[in-house]
């Protein structure tokens, strides 16, 4: 008997993961359909095994039940860890030996929202993987057979790796703002095992977020984690986004310490023991961070921006370390080379300890820049791309100017840098500005302002 395929809602297929408003463009016949396409890749490569978790959202246990009947349907063995962050699904599907491994989340979208996602034999699952998963769920291209569901307990053991990131001698006194996300467990668990004082905010896991919402790149969302950190004279503070895959940090005078900045202070521990090795980050990051990595010993590698990207380039590469604005931090150095934010903190919590500076005295340490936050600039999704090019047309030959292309166009000049690339996730572009001082950042600006009117668009934001 031939299957019956299933159609997704073509804009739930992103370039990194799967992702929807669930009861409209996602439901259960999606989740189905996605243990079923994932399964049966690893049924035809000789796998046997797929792990699947699930974050804290109202509507995660319904999906993910529906991911395992998929997943059980070509055959397989799913192994269920439950509820957790991402990053534990990762650590399981390595630990257990998983062929594949798909996670059940929102990340930091808004309660309504859901979706997936995945690792397949070790590596991300992302861009054309999705669209053939798309395409093969659509021509019921399945294999059958009966399989079966383990619960398997990784928790306690995903808690004891976390821990055994610490190595300091002495404590440090810590906020954490788990954000009511999918860390909030893992979290609470931890802290008793590190030394020094801790403090939980937001660790009860509750899909509706009644805190905040769960987005750590957000100054707003910081606003609680400030207010503790001065109350309780807190060495620095910590949050997570919703799926615990991003880390936010303040520092303890409640400044936000920004993905880059985390980044650079990780780079000054691992690069000791990796002279000369390749520190990726991503095109948004600051210029100030790739003199730091260069600085300090290491070859900066400026990236294109996602999460999937940099973990695939980081293996290429064999880099210890390396990080998005955006808050994903991703270490090889003593661990697996995936995104986990509870890991990059207690690693940031071990690096400040050891160092005996603060991490506001880290913070100060690098060079003072000017810059403008991360701007989105909406742009229909048919025109953004062709925007981009557009503006890389018009600034070929231009003199005192350097472009780098590597994801959008990176604009280098005596006041700085700008940046404009394309969203890889909204009809939008993305535009950040950098200076030495505010007259160059005016300057800088107003280059981005006349490009974009050149292109048609205004920019009342910028």
């Amino acid at each position: 008997m031939g299957n019956k395929g299933h159609a997704f809602d073509p804009v739930v297929l992103r370039e990194y993961d799967i992702r929807g408003i669930v009861g409209e463009t996602l439901g259960e016949a999606d989740a189905r359909a996605i243990g079923r396409s994932v399964g049966t890749l690893v049924a035809r490569a000789g796998g046997r095994f797929v792990a699947v978790g699930y974050d804290g959202r109202l509507t995660s246990p319904a999906l993910e039940a529906a991911v395992v009947e998929g997943v059980t349907q070509c055959g397989l063995i799913a192994l269920r860890i439950g509820r957790g962050p991402t990053p534990a699904l990762y650590f399981a599907a390595h630990m257990l030996g998983a062929d594949a491994g798909i996670m059940v989340t929102g990340s930091h979208n808004p309660p309504s929202h859901n979706g997936f996602k995945m690792v397949l034999g070790g590596k991300p699952f992302w861009g054309k993987d999705i669209q053939a998963l798309g395409a093969a769920a659509r021509a019921g291209d399945w294999v059958s057979g009966m399989g079966r569901a383990l619960a398997v307990d990784i928790m306690g053991a995903y808690v004891a790796r976390l821990s055994a990131g610490y190595r300091a001698e002495r404590g440090l006194t810590v906020v954490w703002d788990a954000g009511n996300g999918a860390a909030g467990d893992v979290v609470a668990a931890l802290t008793p095992t590190l030394p020094g004082r801790h403090i939980l905010l937001n660790e009860t896991i509750d899909g509706t977020f009644p805190a905040h919402h769960p987005d750590p790149t957000v100054e707003k969302n910081l606003a609680q984690l400030k207010d503790a950190v001065a109350t309780h004279k807190a060495d620095l503070g910590v949050a997570f986004d919703g799926d615990g895959d991003r880390i936010g940090a303040v520092d303890g005078r409640g400044r936000v310490v920004w993905g880059d900045q985390i980044l650079a202070v990780l780079a000054r521990e691992v690069l000791p023991r990796h002279p000369g090795a390749p520190i990726l980050a991503d095109v948004k990051a600051s210029q100030v961070l790739f003199d730091e990595i260069a600085r300090l010993g290491g070859r900066p590698v400026m990236c294109a921006t996602g999460h999937s990207i940099i973990k695939t380039r980081m293996r290429e590469m064999n880099a210890p370390l390396a990080g998005e604005m955006s808050g994903h931090i991703f270490f090889a150095d003593r661990y697996y080379g995936f995104d986990d934010g509870v890991y990059a903190a207690v690693r940031l919590l071990d690096a400040v300890a050891a160092c005996g500076q603060s991490l506001a005295e880290l913070r100060d340490s690098l060079p003072s820049v000017v810059n403008t936050p991360e701007l989105r600039l909406d742009v229909p999704e048919a025109r953004k791309f062709v925007l981009v090019g557009e503006i890389k047309a018009r600034l070929a030959g231009v003199p005192g100017i350097s472009v780098d292309d590597t994801d959008g166009v990176r604009v280098k000049t005596v006041d700085g840098w700008w940046l404009l690339r394309a969203s890889n996730t909204q009809a939008a572009v993305v535009v950040r500005c950098e200076s030495g001082h505010a007259d160059g950042l005016e300057r800088l600006k107003h280059q981005v302002r006349e490009q974009l009117a050149a292109s048609g668009v205004t920019t009342p934001e910028l």
